[in-house]
């Protein structure tokens, strides 16, 4: 007599949850010349701030943003700095963005965060996805918000 298997369930979609809000000054962004992908570029990242409802604190000084604005118009963009918590814990955060600026109305910018943080109060950041989107802050400041959501 067969016997039948279990059904496979299929697994829960993601979804997205608000887990903060950036405010990052940046500095001039300075050409570092064409490569076998397309242009280079590097823009200093100066500070700023972030909340949002598990923690908030201050962007550091000292990372930078490398971009590469591919033959195709694609910018790829590789941001590497520190967030400190008000409560003093460094939170190293590598930000990968891709743009299409030629999808209207708008632009597409999303990206794929990647974080460490210390043991303690922040070690869940070392446990989850998070996304995000990016937009220009100019000409009002030189600076971008970046909007970052975790993944259930």
């Amino acid at each position: 007599m067969p016997t039948s298997s279990p059904t496979p369930t299929a697994p829960p979609t993601p979804e997205a949850r608000f887990a903060w809000e950036a405010q990052v000054d940046i500095g001039e962004r300075q050409s570092l010349g064409h490569g076998p992908l397309g242009e280079r570029f590097i823009v200093p990242i100066l500070g700023g701030t972030f909340e949002g409802p598990r923690l908030r604190g201050t962007v550091l000084p000292g990372g930078a943003d490398r971009q590469l604005l591919r033959a195709d118009g694609i910018k790829e963009l590789d941001a590497l700095y520190e967030l400190q918590a008000d409560d003093g814990a460094v939170i190293t955060v590598r930000n990968r963005v891709l743009i299409d600026e030629s999808t209207m109305p708008g632009r597409y910018a999303r990206s794929v965060l990647q974080l460490s943080a210390p043991a303690g109060p922040h070690d869940w950041l070392n446990r989850r996805v998070f996304v995000g989107t990016l937009h220009s802050l100019r000409p009002a400041r030189a600076a971008v918000c970046i909007r970052v959501y975790e993944l259930d």
